[in-house]
């Protein structure tokens, strides 16, 4: 019986094989740099529970368990990066997120083709721009002389650089985010309601259905799926923000409410050169990440019956 499965699994692979093989032949190099650049260098995950020297390489340093776990943990920056971490990704979440789903159904109710098009490419567009071109254009525009300083002022701030100003610097960051990611983005959901049977619109037409009605009872349930998909998937890099944004814009005045996990892990690695100590935080960033996706996953099936696996 079992050889009889076994023929037939071989079989099926084969006839299966025939028919995508040209799928699973372009599928290859992606594998094979998901296995160079992501699988490959996690074996020196262990670097985290060692006394790394540089010299002695990771084999061959000494064990120290769970000590660059402990020293981070009892420092002074722990709950300070933790809180601006999660309030930054909440900020994201609660602001950001939506942004690309409202962008989307803006663009799904022109008629007008040609200027659908010229204006997701101008959403589109700064997605493209150098991020350090990015930052440039945001530092230029909040110092003390600045476009974005200037026009604040007229609602009364009184201070100088904005990102020297510690409320100030959330706002900009969220607003930087939002303009540099909502048309890259929208693209999903765009996708997501292009699969919506126009149908359905008429019938609701019919039935004297304004366009705030059918937004809540075609449109929004049509993406669902979609947006809770993107949302758990958001869930899964809670402790990650947008590394080279924060990195470019912050500096030592905000560093209370900008000094993030992974600002903190560059330093440490690369300019402190303490690899075992950045390891270590690197990988309470992911576990928790982990963590963080697994519970959004079976909430998402358990409540919307949508999840990733």
């Amino acid at each position: 019986m079992k050889d009889k499965q076994k023929r037939d699994l071989s079989r099926e692979l084969k006839k299966d094989f025939r028919l995508n093989g040209q799928v699973y032949l372009m599928a290859v190099p992606m594998i094979v740099f998901f296995l160079i650049f992501n699988y490959t260098p996690m074996a020196g995950i262990v670097v985290a529970f060692k006394r790394y020297n540089i010299v002695r390489g990771i084999f061959a340093s000494p064990w120290v368990g769970f000590d660059n776990f402990i020293k981070f943990f009892n420092s002074y920056y722990f709950w300070t990066l933790l809180r601006n971490t999660v309030w930054i990704k909440v900020l994201e979440i609660l602001i950001a997120f939506p942004m690309p789903i409202i962008l989307a159904i803006l663009l799904n109710e022109i008629n007008h083709r040609k200027f659908q098009s010229i204006i997701q490419s101008l959403t589109f567009f700064p997605y493209f721009i150098s991020t350090v071109v990015v930052a440039g254009i945001v530092i230029n525009f909040t110092k003390n002389d600045g476009l974005i300083t200037n026009f604040v002022r007229l609602f009364g701030y009184v201070g100088g650089n904005l990102l020297q100003n510690q409320n100030a610097y959330r706002p900009i960051y969220i607003a930087t985010v939002i303009w540099r990611t909502v048309g890259y983005q929208s693209i999903v959901f765009v996708a997501a309601l292009a699969a919506i049977d126009y149908e359905l619109y008429d019938a609701a037409k019919i039935d004297g259905a304004n366009k705030f009605q059918q937004l809540f009872r075609i449109t929004i349930p049509g993406i669902m799926t979609t947006i809770i998909t993107m949302l758990i998937l958001k869930f899964g890099t809670m402790m990650n923000v947008d590394f080279e944004i924060v990195l470019l814009l912050y500096n030592e005045a905000i560093y209370d409410v900008a000094d993030v996990i992974q600002t903190f892990t560059f330093r440490k690695g690369l300019a402190e050169f303490d690899f075992a100590y950045a390891t270590a935080v690197g990988l309470f960033n992911s576990v928790i990440n982990m963590a963080f996706l697994l519970t959004a996953n079976k909430l998402g099936r358990k409540f919307a019956e949508t999840s990733l696996f």
